[in-house]
């Protein structure tokens, strides 16, 4: 069991480290918002990290691409749809199962993303440029632990 000062410590903690990702979360936001515009004007941040999750994990389903966002197939499928009519993913037949399409990014979509990211790709190596490389592999680890829900192996 924890004693009362201990878990009133990671508590106080706990709290400023939702604070700092708030913060991050914001920035990131932010840079969401421009990249997707940068892709197609006008173009929403839901949309774009469709797209992006796309491009991460080329050759999903559309049912798998709606469990990995946490969010409804129906409005997966118009948002791919979207992206289908501005020609940046692409439809191939599932060869594992023919009711199925695989989705991946088009030459044209993988263009505009690379345009769309060059104003920001150094950003975080710039914010990262004095930190020792150690430092960020750890942070990555830590990191990769907090989302998995697993502990952070020493």
């Amino acid at each position: 069991m924890i004693s009362d000062d201990t878990r009133a410590a990671r508590t106080e903690a706990v709290r400023a480290l939702e604070a700092e990702f708030g913060e991050l979360i914001n920035r990131f936001r932010k840079i969401i918002t421009e990249n997707a515009n940068r892709v197609s004007p006008g173009m929403l941040p839901g949309a774009y990290k469709v797209f992006t999750t796309i491009v991460r994990r080329e050759g999903i389903t559309l049912s798998a691409l709606a469990e990995s966002l946490m969010s409804d197939k129906g409005q997966i499928s118009r948002t791919v749809r979207e992206l289908e009519q501005l020609g940046l993913v692409q439809r191939t037949p599932d060869p594992d199962d023919g009711r199925s399409s695989l989705l991946s990014p088009t030459a044209f979509g993988l263009e505009r993303l690379a345009e769309a990211r060059a104003p920001q790709e150094s950003l975080l190596v710039d914010a990262l440029q004095e930190w020792p490389v150690d430092d960020i592999l750890n942070l990555t680890r830590l990191l990769h632990a907090l989302t998995a829900g697993e502990t952070p192996a020493v």
